[in-house]
Order: structure tokens, then sequence, then C-alpha cells
């Protein structure tokens, strides 16, 4: 691949997470890396260069958190929330996660990879340029591999990075009910062994919660990771405090997520295991939940916080990042800096990816973003609207 200099832009550069801003800016890219970038004044002369029109350059914005390869629907229960229904009381009445189970297992590899394509391109025309996909509604062998498969082909057929995370312990299926232990002995003794034999994913998950498994639960599934040589993170005090993220913490968790009910004696342990707090408004939202994350209290101990959209069929049906920043500050009082932070810098690190991710600088991917905005703000207060002017992946326009 030839060097190109890509020109006619400013640039925020999101290095430490900061705007670090550079008007009239050049990037010069080799074989889908940033060689160097700074003035257009000061830039070296190649041959092969890429005029992109004026705008705004950005780091590809980073979903850490989706669910988005699923089959069925369920605005039905949406609508019954909306009349007043418990989240947590339709899932322990068969709808919620086991509804979209069902339907998942019974859809085809090729299905999901249809259905999942099309989430997956809204979520790229809104400036993703690197994605996480969990499995987590097949809850048997063969379906969370089936899943695992899809996200996996998502990454090697579409302009997106992909990571995948294997998330069997998500939810306890209809045919364990009462048997959670034996549920989760089939999660370490089987479905992970087998995902890590067939390395279908590059982390694991879990829900720690109410109506999905105790800490102590969860903690067996992470011994078992541990064990194969995969990084753990955990869908965590959502809905209640299990003390799952400070378990999570002491595993190394790249990241743990929602946290509207974390408890503030919980963060040091965060802090110093130098995992990343997952903000979801998303789901917040869309549940009408009370409860708010300790936003304040994570940026007082300085834990690095992200944000991504939960893309999910239930809770999240989201299919804008951008909504989720916007969401991030109205809702929850994060600045528009800490937002794009949250999907670009910080996001990459809740992957373990921010060796080579989430802000340009020589030696990083060449993802980037030119928007038609000219402040970095821009990106979180509009609401909706068609802003990517170009996006690259690679070094590749996409």
């Amino acid at each position: 691949m030839a060097k190109t200099l890509w020109h006619g832009f400013d640039m925020v550069t999101m290095q430490h997470g900061r705007y670090s801003r550079q008007d009239k800016a050049a990037i010069l890219t080799e074989a889908g890396r940033i060689l160097w970038l700074g003035s257009e004044a000061a830039a070296p002369p190649v041959k092969t260069t890429q005029d992109l029109g004026g705008g705004l350059v950005t780091p590809g914005l980073i979903d850490c958190h989706s669910h988005i390869v699923f089959a069925g629907n369920r605005s039905g229960e949406f609508e019954m929330r909306m009349q007043g229904a418990d989240y947590g009381a339709i899932a322990r009445a068969g709808g919620g996660i086991l509804a979209t189970v069902q339907a998942t297992r019974q859809a085809s590899e090729e299905a999901l990879f249809e259905q999942a394509a099309q989430r997956l391109t809204s979520l790229m025309a809104d400036g993703i340029t690197t994605i996480e996909i969990k499995s987590g509604y097949g809850l048997d062998m063969a379906t969370e591999l089936k899943m695992l498969r899809v996200a996996r082909k998502l990454g090697a057929t579409m302009p997106v990075n992909v990571r995948t995370s294997c998330l069997a312990a998500h939810a306890l299926p209809a045919e364990y009910q009462g048997r959670a232990d034996a549920y989760i002995d089939l999660v370490c003794e089987e479905i992970l062994p087998a995902v890590a034999e067939q390395n279908l994913a590059d982390a694991v998950d879990g829900f720690c919660e109410t109506i999905a498994f105790t800490a102590a639960q969860i903690e067996k599934v992470f011994i078992k990771a541990s064990e194969l040589g995969l990084p753990v993170k955990l869908h965590a005090e959502q809905l209640s405090n299990l003390g799952g993220a400070a378990m999570a913490a002491r595993y190394g968790a790249l990241s743990v997520d929602h946290l509207e009910y974390l408890h503030k004696g919980d963060i040091d342990v965060i802090q110093q295991a130098a995992s990343v707090a997952v903000i979801l408004p998303g789901a917040f939202y869309n549940l009408r939940e009370k409860q708010l994350p300790p936003v304040q209290a994570l940026r007082d101990k300085a834990v690095p916080m992200a944000i991504a959209s939960d893309a999910n069929p239930g809770s999240a049906p989201v299919l804008s990042l951008r909504l989720m920043m916007n969401m991030a500050c109205v809702l929850f009082g994060m600045t528009p800096e800490e937002a794009l932070a949250g999907t670009t810098s910080h996001a990459a690190r809740a992957l373990g990816m921010h060796q080579t991710h989430g802000q340009l600088a020589p030696g990083m991917a060449a993802d980037f973003v030119c928007w038609n905005v000219h402040a970095p703000a821009d990106l979180s207060y509009w609401l909706g609207g068609q802003l990517v002017q170009q996006r690259i992946v690679a070094g590749q326009l996409t």
C-alpha cells in the first residue's frame, strides 16, 4: 500500500483523551498505519494525496459494548414498559433476554449475519470504525458459537474492526431454571473451552444481576477465562448492587459496564485495576431508570469513562453512538470532550486496543473520520443528521 497524504481538514487527535486541536492539518498513512501528522504546510512530499474537502477529522468512533447479533423483535415489550410494566418482571415472565434467545436459536447463521449487517451499517454511517460484539443470546454451545462466528464474519467482510466477547453467562436458559450452578458449569467446562479452541472470542463477559448471576457464579467464569488466557469484562450494578464491579476489577477486568448502582467505595478498586467504566445511557433512558451512575465520583478518581451503544433488542435498541454521546452529556453531566474521549481513546482501552486505536498519532491505526462540523463539541450537540463526510479504515476510504 502506497503512502497517502490526507489533507484539507482541521483535526483533533484525542491523545491522552484531550481534544489537542490542529487546524489546517494533514495525516500521512501507509499500510493501514499513521506515519506522520501535523500542519499541512509541514507535510512531507508524496505522490498520492487525498483532499478531504474541509471539515474536522477525529479518530474513528469505537463502540465498545454492543449486542447486534440477534434474531427477533421485542418492540412489544417496549409497549408494555411504556404502559408501566417492569423490565425485571417481563424477564421473569419469560420475556426479555430469553425471548431473544428462542428466536436466535431458531435463526440460521446466514439470517443472523444479514440482520446484524444492517444494524452495523447504520452504526458505521454514524462514524464507528471499531465495534465490540457480544454473544449471549444462545445460552447453549451451538448458538453461542454461531453468534461468535457471525460476529467474526462481520469483521472479515465489512470495513470495520470487530472485537468479540463471549457472553454465555448472560441469563439462565429455560432448560436450566432452578439449576444456575449447573449452567455455569456448562459455560466453564464446555462453552468457554470450545470458544477458546476455535479463537472466536477476544474476551469473556458476564451479567451480574438479580435477574442473571451472582458475583460468586461469575467469578467461576472469570477463573476459567483466566485459565484460557482470555481477558474479562462485566455487566455490573445496572439494576442493583451485587458487588460485581469490584469482583471483576480484582480479576483485572478490561471494563465494568452500566454501573448505575455502583457503590462509591468500590471505585478505588476499579481505579487500582485500571479498568474502564463503560457508561450506557441508552439502556438507562429506555428503561426510564432514575438511579444515575456515579460519574462525578468516577471523574474524581480519574477512572477513564467510555460510552457505548449497548445496542440490543430489549433495553437499548440503539443505532447511533453519537446520540449516546449527547445523552451522556445531558443525562449524566459528562462534557462533550469527555464524551468524545469516551468513544475514542477510553473506548479503545475498554477493548484492550489503546496501543493501536482510539487516537491519532504516529504508529496508530489509520482509522479516522472527517465530519461536516467545525467544533468537536458538535458531535455531541447534534441529535441525528448525517455528519460523516468521509470514513477511513486502515488507511482506506470506505
